[in-house]
């Protein structure tokens, strides 16, 4: 495919590249496995010294046509689909980290997220530390210890609507020598491409803005090709020494810039699975080939809605970075000047009983758990999403007890805004 084509004719054109006779829409191989005419071509298949299909767990080719979009869509060397975006981000840390590292997190980051990283992986003996990410470099600093791995961070921050300052988080990570991973999913690639920031590896939960319709839960890792593992070979051992299992092959010498996702799918997706259903893949894609339409309606749908909401008596806060007068308004023209999202942050005057009355009230815009999708929806995260976290946690976490996550979809704005108005008036 020509080089240097536009994201809008990327999202309808990458990924599959059908040959003279073969079906113009990708098809969907729901296969679990593959026919090879001798032991010998499949044995070269399993040695990874050739590429091909053998066994859907590991790669399929419905799956990889998508990812391959994601990647072009990054601007990345490689993607990997997996069956969520928690299930991505697992993967982005354990691909590199083993019991008894670390690794640093901005504490804005999405409710399940923060749990995997603070209990979960904690329990596989993989620690995190926590840090706010406006604090200085100086203080960021201070959370390394020589057993660091990466540091984490999301572009924009799920519920709370923070802008990720990437050049900076980029700059922290790369005088550590470990790269800088960052969650993708609210703005997409439409709106900010973190490689062109620094960012090494980027996560994305594909359920969102990408599917765009709510009807598959997928995840995808995309790496830039761009971190030099070898430079720090001394913290990256399972990419820069042999691999017993592969007959002591060496991820980075044998595959260069396509060695951490290889070994994301030759070790990770080969022992643990969670990859996606080829149908589900198919599903995702339709969505993809529209999200450079739908993301700008998003975003013009949810400036909107936040002007109106700030100049409204009943509202006490808005958090929308589209707006003039928002903390994360000048990071949001560097990181994001076409535009950010569909989802606004906002709290009501009262107390918790307010803000369930008033999603009680709404009636075309529903409560579910999704968000970033064509529907508009809403959430109280700490009566729902994180309602597992105390005050305290929900603060640390960038998350305010009263926020209610309002997630713009692609109606007409005008039916929207009286909904929002009638709710309000229950009040």
């Amino acid at each position: 495919m020509k080089k240097n084509l536009k994201r809008s004719t990327l999202c309808v054109q990458a990924g599959w590249q059908p040959k003279n006779g073969e079906a113009r829409v990708l098809p969907i191989f729901q296969s679990t496995t593959f026919k090879y005419d001798n032991t010998e071509e499949m044995a070269d298949l399993f040695d990874l010294k050739k590429e091909g299909y053998f066994y859907t767990r590991l790669q399929n080719p419905t799956n990889d046509a998508v990812a391959q979009k994601i990647a072009a869509l990054e601007g990345g060397v490689g993607a990997v689909l997996t069956s969520s975006g928690q299930a991505a981000n697992f993967y982005a840390l354990f691909n590199i980290c083993q019991a008894g590292d670390h690794f640093v997190t901005s504490n804005e980051i999405y409710g399940g997220t923060y749990n995997l990283f603070g209990v979960t992986l904690k329990k596989l003996g993989i620690e995190c530390t926590f840090v706010s990410q406006e604090a200085t470099e100086e203080e960021i600093d201070r959370a390394f210890r020589p057993n660091t791995k990466a540091l984490f961070g999301e572009t924009i921050s799920n519920p709370g609507c923070h802008v990720l300052d990437i050049e900076k988080f980029a700059r922290i990570a790369h005088k550590h020598g470990v790269p800088l991973i960052v969650d993708n999913t609210f703005p997409t690639p439409i709106n900010c491409r973190p490689f062109e920031w620094g960012a090494d590896i980027v996560t994305h939960s594909t359920t969102k803005y990408m599917d765009g319709h709510a009807t598959q839960v997928g995840g995808c890792v995309v790496d830039s090709g761009n971190f030099d593992w070898d430079a720090h070979a001394e913290k990256f051992p399972g990419l820069c020494t042999p691999d017993e299992s592969y007959h002591g092959l060496t991820y980075t010498k044998a595959f260069g810039k396509m060695a951490y996702t290889t070994k994301l799918v030759a070790q990770l997706m080969r022992d643990l699975g969670s990859i996606p259903s080829p149908h589900n893949s198919f599903l995702l894609n339709l969505g993809l080939e529209t999200l450079h339409l739908r993301m700008p309606r998003h975003c013009e749908n949810a400036l909107r809605i936040a002007q109106f909401l700030e100049k409204n008596e009943h509202v006490a806060w808005v958090h929308y970075s589209g707006l003039p007068g928002d903390d994360d308004y000048a990071l949001a023209q560097k990181y994001l000047p076409n535009g950010s999202c569909g989802v606004i942050a906002f709290g009501l005057k009262g107390d918790r009983q307010t803000a369930v009355k008033f999603m009680d009230s709404l009636q075309l815009i529903a409560i579910v758990t999704h968000v970033a999708d064509a529907r508009t929806c809403v959430l109280h995260p700490a009566s729902h999403t994180h309602r597992q976290l105390s005050d305290e946690q929900l603060r640390e976490a960038g998350v305010a007890p009263d926020l209610i996550r309002l997630s713009v979809g692609i109606e007409d704005v005008e039916d929207l805004l009286d909904d929002i108005q009638q709710a309000l008036e229950q009040i």
